[in-house]
Protein backbone atom coordinates (compact mmCIF):
# COMPACT_ATOMS: atom_id res chain seq x y z
CA UNK A 1 0.00 0.00 0.00
CA UNK A 2 1.10 3.23 -0.90
CA UNK A 3 2.31 5.71 1.86
CA UNK A 4 3.29 9.16 2.71
CA UNK A 5 4.88 10.84 5.14
CA UNK A 6 3.03 14.51 6.34
CA UNK A 7 3.98 16.64 9.31
CA UNK A 8 1.59 14.51 11.66
CA UNK A 9 3.46 11.28 10.75
CA UNK A 10 3.37 8.23 7.96
CA UNK A 11 -0.43 7.95 6.60
CA UNK A 12 -1.12 5.22 4.14
CA UNK A 13 -3.71 5.13 1.61
CA UNK A 14 -5.16 3.19 -1.44
CA UNK A 15 -5.26 5.02 -5.02
CA UNK A 16 -6.25 3.27 -8.59
CA UNK A 17 -4.59 5.75 -10.32
CA UNK A 18 -6.08 6.89 -14.13
CA UNK A 19 -6.55 10.13 -15.63
CA UNK A 20 -10.18 10.47 -14.74
CA UNK A 21 -11.84 12.67 -12.04
CA UNK A 22 -10.51 12.23 -8.83
CA UNK A 23 -12.87 10.91 -5.80
CA UNK A 24 -11.01 11.15 -2.30
CA UNK A 25 -13.07 9.17 0.10
CA UNK A 26 -12.93 9.29 4.18
CA UNK A 27 -13.98 6.56 6.67
CA UNK A 28 -14.90 6.79 10.10
CA UNK A 29 -13.38 6.12 13.62
CA UNK A 30 -11.93 2.53 14.16
CA UNK A 31 -12.06 1.95 10.62
CA UNK A 32 -9.47 1.98 7.23
CA UNK A 33 -9.63 2.04 3.72
CA UNK A 34 -10.90 -1.40 3.34
CA UNK A 35 -14.53 0.19 4.08
CA UNK A 36 -14.97 1.46 0.47
CA UNK A 37 -13.41 -1.10 -1.18
CA UNK A 38 -16.32 -2.37 -3.39
CA UNK A 39 -17.29 1.11 -3.98
CA UNK A 40 -13.81 1.18 -5.28
CA UNK A 41 -13.62 -1.64 -7.51
CA UNK A 42 -17.31 -0.09 -9.12
CA UNK A 43 -15.77 3.02 -9.67
CA UNK A 44 -12.59 1.93 -10.91
CA UNK A 45 -11.72 3.31 -14.59
CA UNK A 46 -14.09 5.87 -14.31
CA UNK A 47 -12.46 7.63 -11.61
CA UNK A 48 -9.49 7.53 -9.70
CA UNK A 49 -9.94 6.55 -6.57
CA UNK A 50 -8.02 7.83 -3.29
CA UNK A 51 -9.16 6.78 0.02
CA UNK A 52 -6.16 7.61 2.67
CA UNK A 53 -6.36 5.47 6.02
CA UNK A 54 -6.92 8.29 8.21
CA UNK A 55 -5.22 8.28 12.06
CA UNK A 56 -8.39 8.04 13.60
CA UNK A 57 -7.94 3.99 15.13
CA UNK A 58 -7.30 1.76 12.25
CA UNK A 59 -4.08 3.20 11.19
CA UNK A 60 -1.34 1.09 11.32
CA UNK A 61 1.76 4.34 11.70
CA UNK A 62 1.26 6.21 15.20
CA UNK A 63 1.41 9.84 14.71
CA UNK A 64 4.18 12.17 16.07
CA UNK A 65 3.57 13.36 19.91
CA UNK A 66 2.90 16.58 19.21
CA UNK A 67 0.31 15.87 15.95
CA UNK A 68 -3.07 17.66 16.71
CA UNK A 69 -5.26 15.24 16.51
CA UNK A 70 -8.47 16.93 17.02
CA UNK A 71 -11.11 16.48 14.62
CA UNK A 72 -9.93 20.21 13.13
CA UNK A 73 -6.22 18.73 13.14
CA UNK A 74 -6.89 15.63 11.24
CA UNK A 75 -9.35 17.85 8.42
CA UNK A 76 -5.99 19.99 8.37
CA UNK A 77 -3.93 16.72 7.77
CA UNK A 78 -6.45 15.78 5.22
CA UNK A 79 -5.69 19.20 3.67
CA UNK A 80 -1.48 18.28 3.90
CA UNK A 81 -2.62 15.10 2.16
CA UNK A 82 -4.05 16.72 -0.66
CA UNK A 83 -1.33 18.97 -1.40
CA UNK A 84 1.31 16.39 -1.44
CA UNK A 85 -0.16 14.29 -3.45
CA UNK A 86 -0.91 17.50 -5.50
CA UNK A 87 -4.77 16.38 -6.22
CA UNK A 88 -6.98 19.45 -7.27
CA UNK A 89 -10.45 19.79 -7.83
CA UNK A 90 -11.41 16.19 -5.99
CA UNK A 91 -14.52 15.18 -5.40
CA UNK A 92 -14.28 14.83 -1.51
CA UNK A 93 -16.73 12.26 -0.36
CA UNK A 94 -17.12 11.30 3.45
CA UNK A 95 -19.37 8.90 5.64
CA UNK A 96 -19.74 8.48 9.04
CA UNK A 97 -17.29 10.93 11.11
CA UNK A 98 -15.41 10.96 7.91
CA UNK A 99 -18.67 13.16 6.80
CA UNK A 100 -17.80 15.28 10.11
CA UNK A 101 -14.01 16.04 8.91
CA UNK A 102 -15.10 16.64 5.08
CA UNK A 103 -17.46 19.01 6.84
CA UNK A 104 -14.82 20.92 8.88
CA UNK A 105 -12.46 20.74 6.05
CA UNK A 106 -14.78 22.31 3.74
CA UNK A 107 -16.11 25.23 6.48
CA UNK A 108 -11.61 25.91 6.51
CA UNK A 109 -10.77 25.66 3.04
CA UNK A 110 -13.82 25.58 0.62
CA UNK A 111 -12.23 26.21 -2.38
CA UNK A 112 -10.19 23.09 -1.91
CA UNK A 113 -12.77 20.96 -3.05
CA UNK A 114 -14.84 20.45 -6.31
CA UNK A 115 -17.51 18.33 -5.31
CA UNK A 116 -18.55 17.52 -1.88
CA UNK A 117 -20.60 13.87 -1.28
CA UNK A 118 -22.11 13.60 2.80
CA UNK A 119 -22.92 9.98 3.29
CA UNK A 120 -24.63 9.35 6.65
CA UNK A 121 -22.42 11.19 8.69
CA UNK A 122 -22.04 13.06 11.57
CA UNK A 123 -23.47 16.32 11.37
CA UNK A 124 -24.85 19.73 13.88
CA UNK A 125 -25.21 18.15 17.29
CA UNK A 126 -24.69 14.76 16.58
CA UNK A 127 -21.09 14.36 17.16
CA UNK A 128 -20.11 11.98 18.67
CA UNK A 129 -22.78 10.16 16.56
CA UNK A 130 -25.13 7.75 18.05
CA UNK A 131 -24.98 5.14 20.91
CA UNK A 132 -21.91 3.58 19.11
CA UNK A 133 -20.21 7.30 18.94
CA UNK A 134 -21.13 8.09 22.32
CA UNK A 135 -19.38 4.54 23.91
CA UNK A 136 -16.22 5.32 21.51
CA UNK A 137 -15.83 8.50 23.62
CA UNK A 138 -16.67 7.73 26.90
CA UNK A 139 -14.41 4.68 26.78
CA UNK A 140 -11.68 7.49 25.24
CA UNK A 141 -12.31 9.28 28.47
CA UNK A 142 -11.71 6.49 30.90
CA UNK A 143 -7.60 5.71 31.83
CA UNK A 144 -7.08 2.01 29.51
CA UNK A 145 -10.99 2.63 28.08
CA UNK A 146 -10.23 1.87 24.52
CA UNK A 147 -8.14 -1.01 25.47
CA UNK A 148 -10.85 -2.42 27.83
CA UNK A 149 -13.40 -1.83 25.17
CA UNK A 150 -11.65 -3.56 22.11
CA UNK A 151 -10.04 -6.11 23.55
CA UNK A 152 -13.38 -8.24 23.70
CA UNK A 153 -14.34 -7.65 20.18
CA UNK A 154 -11.68 -10.39 19.12
CA UNK A 155 -14.95 -12.40 19.61
CA UNK A 156 -16.07 -11.24 16.81
CA UNK A 157 -20.40 -12.24 17.38
CA UNK A 158 -19.32 -8.84 20.42
CA UNK A 159 -18.96 -6.75 17.22
CA UNK A 160 -22.74 -7.18 16.22
CA UNK A 161 -23.68 -5.02 19.43
CA UNK A 162 -25.69 -2.25 18.87
CA UNK A 163 -23.18 0.34 21.29
CA UNK A 164 -20.24 -2.05 18.92
CA UNK A 165 -20.92 -1.86 15.40
CA UNK A 166 -24.22 -3.70 15.61
CA UNK A 167 -26.45 -0.50 14.57
CA UNK A 168 -23.49 0.70 11.99
CA UNK A 169 -24.62 -1.29 9.08
CA UNK A 170 -27.49 -3.97 7.99
CA UNK A 171 -25.28 -6.55 6.71
CA UNK A 172 -22.24 -7.83 9.10
CA UNK A 173 -18.99 -6.34 7.87
CA UNK A 174 -16.80 -9.09 6.27
CA UNK A 175 -14.34 -10.29 9.53
CA UNK A 176 -11.42 -10.00 7.03
CA UNK A 177 -12.01 -5.96 6.93
CA UNK A 178 -13.23 -5.87 10.78
CA UNK A 179 -10.30 -7.94 11.99
CA UNK A 180 -8.61 -5.02 9.93
CA UNK A 181 -9.62 -2.18 11.37
CA UNK A 182 -9.41 -3.25 14.81
CA UNK A 183 -5.67 -5.06 15.11
CA UNK A 184 -4.24 -1.41 15.05
CA UNK A 185 -5.39 -0.49 17.93
CA UNK A 186 -5.98 -3.85 19.75
CA UNK A 187 -2.09 -4.49 19.59
CA UNK A 188 -0.69 -0.83 19.40
CA UNK A 189 -0.54 1.20 22.36
CA UNK A 190 0.41 4.62 20.55
CA UNK A 191 -2.15 3.64 18.18
CA UNK A 192 -4.92 3.41 21.11
CA UNK A 193 -3.31 6.60 22.15
CA UNK A 194 -3.99 8.37 18.73
CA UNK A 195 -7.28 7.05 18.83
CA UNK A 196 -7.73 8.23 22.16
CA UNK A 197 -6.81 11.67 21.65
CA UNK A 198 -9.07 12.39 18.55
CA UNK A 199 -12.12 10.88 20.35
CA UNK A 200 -11.48 13.15 23.43
CA UNK A 201 -11.47 16.16 21.48
CA UNK A 202 -14.54 15.33 19.56
CA UNK A 203 -17.03 18.79 20.36
CA UNK A 204 -20.14 19.06 18.61
CA UNK A 205 -19.70 23.14 18.76
CA UNK A 206 -16.63 22.34 16.08
CA UNK A 207 -19.70 20.74 13.63
CA UNK A 208 -22.30 23.25 14.53
CA UNK A 209 -19.92 26.09 13.90
CA UNK A 210 -19.23 24.44 10.30
CA UNK A 211 -22.79 24.24 9.33
CA UNK A 212 -22.63 28.33 9.98
CA UNK A 213 -20.38 28.32 6.47
CA UNK A 214 -22.54 25.95 4.16
CA UNK A 215 -24.64 28.40 2.62
CA UNK A 216 -21.35 30.28 1.32
CA UNK A 217 -20.09 26.68 -0.49
CA UNK A 218 -21.20 27.15 -3.53
CA UNK A 219 -20.33 23.97 -5.56
CA UNK A 220 -21.60 21.14 -5.84
CA UNK A 221 -23.08 18.43 -2.66
CA UNK A 222 -24.58 15.40 -2.68
CA UNK A 223 -25.87 13.91 0.53
CA UNK A 224 -26.88 10.53 0.81
CA UNK A 225 -28.82 9.13 3.40
CA UNK A 226 -30.00 6.10 5.04
CA UNK A 227 -33.69 5.29 5.58
CA UNK A 228 -32.65 2.90 8.34
CA UNK A 229 -30.51 4.64 9.55
CA UNK A 230 -30.23 4.37 13.67
CA UNK A 231 -27.35 6.04 14.36
CA UNK A 232 -27.66 9.45 12.21
CA UNK A 233 -30.95 10.89 12.73
CA UNK A 234 -33.75 10.29 9.79
CA UNK A 235 -33.79 14.50 9.43
CA UNK A 236 -30.12 15.46 9.27
CA UNK A 237 -29.96 14.03 5.46
CA UNK A 238 -32.72 16.72 4.37
CA UNK A 239 -31.03 19.34 7.15
CA UNK A 240 -27.73 18.84 5.50
CA UNK A 241 -28.91 19.19 1.68
CA UNK A 242 -31.29 22.19 2.82
CA UNK A 243 -28.05 24.24 4.55
CA UNK A 244 -25.89 24.12 0.59
CA UNK A 245 -27.20 26.50 -2.23
CA UNK A 246 -26.39 23.35 -4.47
CA UNK A 247 -27.26 20.28 -3.53
CA UNK A 248 -29.90 17.63 -3.55
CA UNK A 249 -30.69 14.29 -1.59
CA UNK A 250 -30.91 10.89 -1.83
CA UNK A 251 -32.51 8.00 0.01
CA UNK A 252 -30.95 4.39 -0.31
CA UNK A 253 -32.89 2.24 1.48
CA UNK A 254 -31.89 -1.39 3.42
CA UNK A 255 -29.15 0.38 4.98
CA UNK A 256 -27.52 1.56 8.05
CA UNK A 257 -24.99 4.40 8.50
CA UNK A 258 -22.27 1.87 6.72
CA UNK A 259 -23.53 2.86 3.37
CA UNK A 260 -20.27 1.88 1.34
CA UNK A 261 -21.14 -1.92 3.24
CA UNK A 262 -24.41 -2.27 2.89
CA UNK A 263 -25.45 -1.10 -0.49
CA UNK A 264 -22.21 -0.22 -2.50
CA UNK A 265 -23.61 -0.52 -6.43
CA UNK A 266 -26.06 1.56 -5.57
CA UNK A 267 -23.77 4.19 -3.77
CA UNK A 268 -20.91 3.55 -6.57
CA UNK A 269 -23.99 4.80 -8.99
CA UNK A 270 -24.92 8.05 -6.92
CA UNK A 271 -20.93 8.97 -7.23
CA UNK A 272 -19.99 8.23 -10.91
CA UNK A 273 -23.41 10.06 -11.78
CA UNK A 274 -22.50 13.07 -9.21
CA UNK A 275 -19.10 13.67 -10.73
CA UNK A 276 -20.46 13.65 -14.46
CA UNK A 277 -23.05 16.24 -14.03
Amino acid sequence: MPQIKLSAGVVEYDDTGGDGPVVVALHGVLMNSALWRDVVDRLRGECRCVVPTLPIGGHRHAMVDDADMSPVGVAELIVEFLDRLELRDVTLVGVDTGGALAQLLIARHPDRVARLGLVACDAFENFPPGLPGKVAVLSARMPGGINAALQPLRWRPLRRLPFTFGWMSQKPVPHDVMDSWLEPCQTNRAIRKDAARFLRAVDRRDLLAAARSFGSFHRPVLVVWAHDDRVMPADHGLRLAGMFPDSRLETVDNSGTLIPVDQPVVLAELIHDFIKQ
